[in-house]
């Protein structure tokens, strides 16, 4: 190849580099990862902490769950007996604060024995065990006027076994609002 042919080549050859690099020069170069496009801040809502639940503060004064929660409903008796036990006094003592407390209230007295005697035996204790719940709440100062008696015998038991456990249940009178609780 003579020096003529040589420089022909050369110089196409550097035609071509610089082709090529105007033609890259003409690109943008990539700019590496593209980051987002910011958006314009939207006006957004007060902040508010979350809710927590709300505090259970129990039994509202002078309901029916205040009187059986808080005070009691039942009391109990000993085999044919319907004398207040001496621990049913309390239970009895706080039933008369309360139903003094909520002069509107009324009450029945639900005598009930166990399932041991005959029926008319039964209706007859349970009787008189709500008598006697009556006549110690009237002791206290509680208005006979707002007081009912209901005997159920042996109808209503709260447990349905034949032992000495169950019947010791089942000796009872129940104190069961019946108007004028919250």
């Amino acid at each position: 190849m003579n020096f003529d042919t040589k420089r022909a080549a050369r110089l196409a050859l550097i035609g071509l580099a610089a082709a090529s690099l105007a033609a890259c020069a003409s690109r943008p170069k990539p700019a590496g990862p593209v980051a987002p496009t910011p958006t314009p801040p939207t006006p957004s809502a007060p902040y508010t902490p979350p809710m927590s639940p709300p505090v259970n503060q129990g039994p509202i004064p002078g309901s029916m769950q205040d009187f059986v929660i808080n005070i009691g409903e039942r009391v109990y008796f000993d085999t044919d007996e319907y004398v207040v036990r001496s621990d049913a006094q309390p239970v009895l003592a706080a039933q008369a604060q309360w139903l003094n407390r909520y002069q509107g209230v009324r009450v029945r007295i639900e005598g009930n024995a166990d399932e041991r005697g005959t029926r008319e035996y039964n209706l007859a204790l349970g009787a008189r065990r709500a008598n006697a719940v009556r006549d110690f709440l009237v002791s206290q100062g509680v208005s006979g006027a707002r007081i009912e008696t209901l005997s159920y015998g042996k109808e209503r038991p709260i447990d349905a076994g034949s032992s000495e456990e169950a019947w010791a249940k089942n000796r009872n009178a129940r104190t069961a609002i019946t108007d004028g609780a919250r």
